[in-house]
């Protein structure tokens, strides 16, 4: 049963240093946190069980009000409280960040009170609970205001002046008052509990933890300047940028991998059971990711997925998942932890995910749409690579008349979806499309011979010849949002008479309110039904700009904006009729295609000029 304490998913920011993970809710509390990375068990997660998961709240005693934002174009929240006598504090939240982290992060969460007008008294409350909220700690005090939290593997080092004691053996809570001019600091390090209980620890000094949070402002800003996004798409610049800094903060430095969301298990049903992780990287999410990244001047991002794919399937396309964990790792195997009550009472909470079996085939096509536009910006795949793209293309080619879970993860019966089949044709045509430019020796009859027998097929059996619109898949005339996605590798022109059709044909099956579901809501096999999928409005916007029809594209983009929060971030979906997010958050997929519809748009603006 529900306890109802569970605030909206639009409450909260997120903070990230391309390692961990953590959000930040308007009341000042981190009612989500994984170290020592994205995927690590929580050590504050009540986000997924209020009750028993933990949390690190400061706010003010007396009563207030809420203001926000981001400093710059930056991961690192300002929450400004005002009280009813005039009093005003922020409170400064940030993974903290340094030159040349990539291989050694702080791995240190910073939470700075500063003083802004009149003096305002704060509480503070650490509750610390380990994997997903199983293990209480064991705190031991190493110095006036400096505290080690161990369990089992994992610990945090705590230390800062704002005047923390042991509550309960297991707590820690705090009183400060916060003056006009005056700074407080709040440090949480991760460390494994073997180096704590060494005694390997070295706390930082107060004077150090300003400096760390200079260090992680000048990170954010040299990382901004590889792009000049104001200039290009004035309009949806703030858009633009809060996108692709979310997309950043979901990388992992180490191996390149791009994880799809932050958290597990938020609902995309109210209550139901529609719960998933996507704290891994999946191929397609992640293609579509750099290619957005790509598109701002981003372009060392391509690079470090490309490698990361490579390296995790073992350079053997047969070996080729659709999700990796963010280390490369290929056993996610799910797991239902029954013991927690899962956000608003929506239960299972899961970890792990269980589409790491599926076939899923449009991820050659998506890894050959990467191989191309590296190429164009200037890149010679070497031998190995070539080798690897070579048997990609192999592969689409072998299995492209087989039925699969297509993009959306179905988890009933496998189909022969249109978009599928689609990306293994674009498979086939950007491997021949290399070859020839490169004069790379291939099977290129062969994979001629191929792409030839896929558009068939489509035109055959995925087209509608009564409606004149292609359909979800061979057999099934539904409407499907993935449709939208067939000219972005240029299957169809977007102005061809099909693709109107069928992007009209989508606008009026899926939409709702304003908004779009990515299919039919009986069009699978699970329990409840699911929200508005955000970033199938995106590509409505993107497949309207660029047929000409931007009053339309701009009717469209501005519903689905307002979808977001007061940051600008976004989820999964949108529940349309309640006005709340649902699904994972910050969602990276809607974030990327937030990016491209702004880009067709600017785009769209300057042909039209």
């Amino acid at each position: 049963m529900s306890t109802g304490y569970y605030p909206p998913i639009a409450d909260y920011a997120y903070i990230a240093d391309c390692h961990c993970a953590a959000l930040v809710g308007k009341s000042g509390s981190i009612d989500w946190c994984c170290m020592p990375r994205i995927d690590s068990p929580s050590c504050f997660g009540r986000l997924i069980d209020w009750q028993r998961a933990g949390y690190c709240r400061i706010a003010p005693v007396a009563a207030h009000r809420v203001s926000r934002c981001y400093l710059g174009h930056s991961l690192i929240p300002q929450t400004s409280f005002h009280t009813e006598d005039g009093g005003k504090a922020n409170l400064i939240d940030c993974f903290t960040m340094r030159e040349g982290g990539a291989h050694r992060p702080y791995r240190q969460i910073l939470r700075i009170l500063e003083g802004v007008k009149g003096s305002v008294d704060f509480q503070v409350d650490i509750v610390v609970r380990f994997d997903y909220g199983s293990v209480k700690p064991w705190i031991r005090r190493l110095d006036h205001d400096h505290f080690i939290a161990i369990g089992g593997n994992h610990g945090l080092l705590i230390s800062g002046d704002v005047g923390c004691v042991m509550q309960h053996r297991h707590d820690l809570q705090g009183k400060c008052t916060i003056e006009a001019g005056q700074r407080k600091y709040l440090s949480i390090i991760y460390r494994r509990s073997e180096e704590l209980d060494e005694g390997l620890v070295q706390v930082p000094a107060i004077n150090e933890l300003g400096q760390r949070l200079d260090e992680t402002r000048q990170w954010w800003s040299r990382w901004a300047k590889k792009a000049d996004i104001t200039d290009h798409y004035a309009d949806y610049a703030e858009y633009i940028w809060r996108s692709a800094i979310v997309l950043k903060g979901l990388t992992y430095a180490p191996t390149g991998a791009i994880a799809a969301a932050a958290t597990t298990s938020l609902p995309e049903t109210p209550g139901g059971s529609r719960n998933w992780d996507y704290r891994y990287s999946w191929i397609r999410d992640s293609c579509f990711s750099v290619r957005s990244l790509a598109e701002l001047g981003f372009d060392g991002e391509s690079e470090g997925f490309r490698r990361f794919v490579e390296r995790s399937s073992a350079g053997n396309a047969d070996e080729l998942q659709i999700l990796f964990g963010v280390g490369g790792e290929r056993r996610l195997t799910e797991i239902n932890l029954d013991e927690m009550e899962g956000y608003g009472g929506a239960r299972p909470v899961r970890i792990g995910n269980g589409a790491e079996m599926q076939r899923q085939l449009d991820v050659y096509g998506e890894l050959l749409d990467l191989a191309w536009r590296w190429y164009t910006l200037g890149h010679s795949p070497d031998d190995d690579y070539w080798e690897f793209i070579t048997e990609l293309v192999n592969s689409a080619a072998r299995f492209w008349d087989k039925p699969d879970r297509g993009i959306w993860e179905i988890r009933g019966k496998p189909r022969h979806f249109v978009l599928s089949k689609v990306m293994c044709w674009a498979a086939c045509d950007y491997g021949i499309r290399l070859a020839e430019d490169l004069g790379r020796k291939a099977p290129l009859d062969h994979w001629q011979k191929v792409r030839g027998e896929i558009r068939r097929a489509i035109e055959d059996k995925g087209y509608d010849a009564d409606q004149g619109v292609f359909i979800q898949a061979f057999g099934h005339k539904n409407m499907d949002a993935a449709l939208l996605l067939l000219p972005t590798v240029g299957f169809v022109d977007y102005r061809d008479d099909r693709m109107l059709r069928t992007t009209d044909a989508v606008w009026r099956d899926l939409g709702e309110n304003g908004f779009l579901r990515r299919y039919a809501p009986d069009d699978d096999e699970l329990a409840g039904e699911e929200g508005a999928f955000l970033a199938c409005s995106f590509w409505l916007v993107e497949c309207l700009a660029y047929q000409g029809r931007l009053d339309q594209a701009h009717e469209v983009f501005r519903q689905a904006i307002k979808a977001g929060n007061d940051l600008y971030l976004f989820s999964e979906e949108y529940h349309t009729k309640s006005h709340r997010m649902l699904g994972n958050f910050p969602q990276g997929l809607t974030h990327l295609s937030l990016i491209t519809a702004a880009v067709a748009l600017a785009a769209a603006e300057k042909e039209e000029d």
